[in-house]
């Protein structure tokens, strides 16, 4: 990449891009002007001829220009788990896939239940992190299931919805409650849906290649029981709810009835359940044990058509660093999960290169549909929003090394894959917080 000069005025004119903005339905080829950090106008030609002296020009040599990536599930250790991930650390790792705003579960230790907890995710993310981070807050006090978090002061705290992060909320009556209450301000519900007495015993998808392998199967089942459930209950309540993740066909039948009656729900998949199915479980490799499990290959093909109906909003990294010692153990044993916010991009570009979904699909369910649901002023091109923006080169291919990733730990899926679609340049707020040419002489 070529930038011609960089100025203090805080105006950064890009040139020669391919600019996409889902949220307007826009591509064209043209130029993009910020101004102190947020979106000042784009179009085929803002300025002609030779830009005044204090605009800094970057020449994006025709490639893509568009918001920065919105992942709605991320898991990152900090407090209480520092080793796994920290929230510097996770917000570099996010920074290098195109990710610009990342929502953290609140999974932690103390768990994130509390307004003082809300205020230090916020401050510490400012402190440390090179993108944005908001909290999701606990749906039930110390995620026990037993009693309703302050939703209310919660979300005037800044939490941007509420969850059990990867646990489901089982008892009925209380997720009705929280439906009710959440209802009246708007506040955003997201469940883990996952009947754990039909879970819990298992640890891949349930069917015949289970069986061969010697391993207890957890059947789709689990997770549409409890995404039906759910539904009975928004009918009764008229909350927001939003599904974290789906892995099945059948659920997604059910998410398409649920739609078309007009309920008040959305819905996510992961990457790695868009590029991998059950048959990568064959090797006991634990990088490949996530939750939900890895379904069938017919199931990762109808989660694609879901994206591609607009049945499924979003895609997700659901990125859960492990530390080696919770993976290093027999595959029943090991822990769930895979890092992915490096990665997220990546996987997603796949559907488009593959021909299964449009270039502006792929890029809606990671930018304008996540803004959306979230309610947040990014992921978007729209003048006055914040200029969080990633520069990818669509056909340039690359190779992952587990070990040059920037999350602490390692345990991705994707080790040795194959990608095309590289993050050039990320910027958070109009500032340059990746930069691929600076990483690679860094390396």
């Amino acid at each position: 990449m070529r930038e011609r000069r960089r100025s203090d005025s805080g105006r950064t004119l890009f040139t020669n891009a391919r600019i996409i903005d889902p949220h307007a339905g826009a591509d064209i080829r043209g130029q993009l002007l910020i101004e102190n950090g947020t979106i000042a106008d784009y179009g085929p030609s803002l300025v002609s001829g030779t830009p005044e002296p204090d605009v800094a020009v970057i020449d994006c040599q025709g490639h893509v220009l568009s918001p920065g990536l919105i992942d709605m599930r991320v898991f990152v250790g900090e407090p209480g788990a520092e080793h796994k991930e920290t929230l510097a650390t996770a917000s570099r790792a996010a920074a290098a896939g195109g990710v610009t705003t990342l929502i953290c579960m609140p999974n932690t230790a103390p768990v994130i239940d509390d307004v003082a907890l809300v205020d230090f995710i916020e401050r510490r993310a400012r402190d440390t992190a090179v993108v944005h981070v908001h909290p999701m807050a606990a749906l039930t006090k110390g995620l026990k299931g037993e009693q309703m978090t302050e939703m209310g002061l919660l979300a005037e705290a800044g939490a941007v919805g509420f969850t059990e992060g990867n646990k489901s909320l089982i008892n009925a009556q209380i997720m009705r409650r929280a439906m009710i209450y959440a209802s009246n301000f708007g506040a955003l519900i997201a469940q883990h849906a996952e009947e754990p007495s039909l879970a819990s015993a298992g640890c891949m998808n349930e069917g015949e290649l289970a069986t061969r392998l010697g391993l207890p199967g957890v059947p789709a089942a689990a997770e549409t029981i409890m995404v039906e459930r759910d539904l009975r209950l928004l009918e009764l309540t008229n909350a927001r709810y939003h599904l974290s993740q789906i892995s099945s066909s059948e659920t997604l039948n059910v998410l398409h009835r649920a739609k078309d009656a007009g309920l008040n729900i959305s819905c996510a998949v992961s990457a790695h359940h868009l590029a991998l199915n059950e048959n990568d479980v064959a090797s006991y490799r634990t990088f490949f044990k996530t939750s939900p499990p890895l379904r069938s290959e017919e199931d990762r093909v109808a989660l694609i058509s879901g994206l591609s109906s607009r049945t499924i909003d979003v895609i997700v990294s659901s990125h859960d660093p492990q530390a080696p010692e919770n993976k290093r153990l027999p595959f029943a044993q090991a822990a769930y999960g895979v890092v992915g916010l490096e990665t997220l991009l990546a996987v997603a570009l796949e559907l488009y290169h593959n021909g299964h979904l449009a270039l502006m699909d792929v890029l809606r369910a990671v930018t304008a549909r996540p803004s959306e649901i979230l309610g947040l002023p990014s992921g978007r091109l729209s003048k006055g929003a914040p200029a969080d923006l990633v520069l990818v080169d669509l056909d340039r291919p690359f190779v992952i090394n587990a070990e040059m990733l920037r999350s602490k730990t390692k345990n991705t899926p994707f080790d040795g894959h194959r990608f095309q679609g590289r993050v050039l340049k990320t910027f958070v707020d109009g500032i340059v917080v990746y930069d691929q040419e600076q990483a690679d002489l860094a390396a």
